[in-house]
């Protein structure tokens, strides 16, 4: 007869079976989605073929597995390929390319998620994500394929040609060779310590290139510029050579001068230096003077006639009203006082600007003074 204690540890060790079962059944064998406690959701991804990718693929987003490859199905144009992602893993934006991808050149095959942003919406279950969206390794028997094309298309006789041509070239320079590859090494190391400088080179080197691309124009109109100096040059060749044949003449002759000139023309020179700083001081005025002068010269001409000159007086008395601003600080003294005479104000000169309408004269003031 069994006794209630053997009954509740066949009881116990029932519920136990069960409860494993219940486990390995929804953990492992994904009998979880017939009952509503599935740990993840599906997308559909759209691919021309499989890629070598197969059920149970391992799916990554940003390079971390989120899931697995479920069963994957022909149609019309390609086959489905079902993506379980686990419902823990981060979310994943809609927009987001599928690419298969190899963990090796010989590995197993796998999904890699691309998003193309990090906004929403996100992918959910029952998702799809389009074939022109997705992007699959070229067949390994269209690279065979190829590669057999491109061995076929190389001429074995010039082939050989090249190889002999090489051995002779390189017949008896190991050591060259070794010291090219050696120096070939330390020229990659200080280009690797040097990598920051290079960066910001070709970062600034951005700029520079947009100012010439902004300034295109004006290199242009340079280099038109330049033809036309070079077609002017070669055009006065003949003037260019008899002009390189007296100059060293010239130059011995202008060499002689300046030793007869020497050391007084350094005292000119000097002396000339002041009196430009004078001149430009007074270079409005010069220049109204160079105008004024031919037309003065032509009316006092005509002025004489018949040994006579003809003038005329015209009476302009304060038009414009003369200039008072600057002279301040000169003393007033009576004609009549025969005393001595105070200092004479040498700082005195109009300090109204020309446009005032007063009459501001002087040179430094032309043409209006």
């Amino acid at each position: 007869m069994i006794t209630l204690a053997v009954r509740l540890k066949n009881l116990a060790f029932l519920v136990i079976a069960v409860l494993v079962l219940g486990f390995v059944g929804i953990r492992y064998a994904d009998l979880g989605r017939y009952v509503g406690v599935a740990d993840y959701y599906t997308v559909d991804v759209q691919l021309p073929r499989t890629g070598g990718l197969f059920t149970h693929s391992d799916v990554t987003y940003r390079g971390v597995s989120v899931g697995r490859v479920g069963p994957i199905d022909l149609t019309a144009d390609g086959v489905t390929a079902e993506l379980r992602l686990k419902k823990s893993a981060p979310h994943i934006p809609a927009d987001t390319r599928a690419v298969v991808a190899g963990l090796s050149a010989v590995g197993e095959q796998y999904i890699d998620l691309r998003p193309r942003s990090d906004d929403g919406p996100y992918l959910s279950d029952g998702a799809r994500i389009e074939q022109s969206d997705t992007e699959v390794p070229a067949p390994v028997t269209d690279v065979l394929t190829s590669v057999d094309d491109l061995t076929k298309s190389v001429p074995l006789d010039d082939l050989r040609t090249v190889v002999d041509e090489f051995g002779k070239a390189f017949e008896g320079h190991g050591d060259d060779l070794q010291v090219l590859l050696d120096n070939g090494s330390e020229f990659v190391q200080a280009a690797d310590r040097a990598l920051p400088s290079t960066t910001r080179l070709i970062n600034d080197g951005e700029t520079v290139l947009r100012t010439q691309a902004e300034e295109g124009r004006a290199v242009r109109d340079f280099a038109t510029g330049a033809t036309r100096l070079a077609a002017t040059l070669k055009g006065s060749d003949a003037d260019l050579r008899r002009l390189l044949t007296v100059a060293p003449d010239a130059a011995t002759q202008i060499s002689g001068v300046l030793r007869d000139l020497d050391p007084s023309l350094g005292v000119v020179l000097a002396n000339l230096l002041t009196t430009s700083e004078v001149a430009v001081t007074r270079q409005h005025g010069i220049e109204e003077l160079l105008v004024k002068y031919p037309a003065a010269v032509a009316a006092g001409a005509t002025a004489v006639d018949g040994g006579k000159v003809n003038l005329g007086m015209a009476v302009t008395f304060f038009k414009p009203l003369p200039c008072t601003a600057g002279y301040g600080a000169t003393r007033y003294r009576n004609g009549l006082d025969l005393g001595t005479a105070p200092p004479l104000n040498t700082g005195a000169s109009c300090t109204a600007p020309a446009s005032s309408g007063i009459g501001v004269r002087g040179s430094a003031h032309a043409p209006g003074g």
